[in-house]
């Protein structure tokens, strides 16, 4: 068995949507690690670009681009970037997302909001998806990883919208594995409770004794350990898997309740 190429990223070119901070960040470190030609979109442009100024030091290959992904003409722009900065697309991580960490008491949250997050956590994915397809099927290699999360199996209040919205980010995972197969594999990655500054704007001592209680390897997620995930389905070495998503949550259940 030839283990040379398994996890061989180099001249393959990988979107990363939030790409500036948090687990966003530990991926286009991870990728660009292994070769690949990174692009950092963000919302935050001078956060994208710090983040690729860090890993072209490196020794990598980055460009920062700024992206809302709600605008449509934004994610053609990074696609049209991307394909312009490095010939073609083969990996897409569709990071960016919103919502969520109980601030969505149903009482309280109006329906402009709860769209607002699928329009963030759903459409702008399924878009990108859309976008970048015809590049990889070009280039005969493609691998989509889309960002799910444990809320969209476990059930906690005050999540509703954040929570369904990853659900649905899963089955259009697995359906979207047969419109575009078998030059694209399309699979989903869905984080426990991972250290990042959204988590710690919520988490308290109390809710991370709790949160350990059910986690058999008695610590919280760090970003790199969601990339090494995504590292996974990025790299040849996955060849044979599409459809699939993948839960890293220190093998039990983190919630805020």
């Amino acid at each position: 068995m030839d283990i040379s190429n398994l996890f061989d990223l180099n001249g393959k070119t990988a979107i990363i949507t939030g790409g500036a901070a948090g687990i966003g960040r530990a991926c286009c470190q991870m990728l660009a690690a292994y070769g690949a030609y990174v692009v950092v979109a963000d919302y935050n442009f001078s956060a994208a670009q710090q983040t690729a100024d860090e890993i072209n030091q490196d020794g990598g290959n980055a460009l920062a681009i700024e992206c809302d992904v709600t605008k449509d003409e934004a994610l053609v722009n990074l696609v049209d970037a991307a394909v312009s900065k490095y010939g073609g697309i083969h990996i897409l991580v569709n990071n960016v997302g919103g919502g969520g960490a109980g601030k969505e008491s149903s009482d309280q949250i109006a329906v402009s909001q709860f769209a607002k997050v699928f329009e963030m956590n759903v459409f702008s994915m399924w878009r990108l998806c859309q976008l970048v397809a015809p590049h990889m099927k070009s280039a005969g290699y493609g691998s989509i990883i889309n960002m799910s999360s444990m809320a969209s199996i476990n059930t906690s209040p005050a999540i509703s919208a954040y929570a369904s919205s990853k659900a649905a980010v899963n089955h259009m995972t697995k359906n979207l594995a047969f419109d575009y197969g078998p030059e694209i594999r399309v699979n989903a990655v869905g984080p426990g409770a991972v250290r990042t500054h959204a988590l710690s704007t919520v988490l308290t001592p109390e809710i991370e004794r709790n949160m350990l209680k059910h986690t058999p390897l008695q610590r919280l997620g760090e970003p790199e350990d969601i990339a090494g995930a995504v590292l996974y389905f990025a790299a040849p070495i996955s060849s044979w898997t599409s459809g699939q998503v993948l839960f890293v949550n220190g093998g039990g259940v983190q919630t805020l309740d």
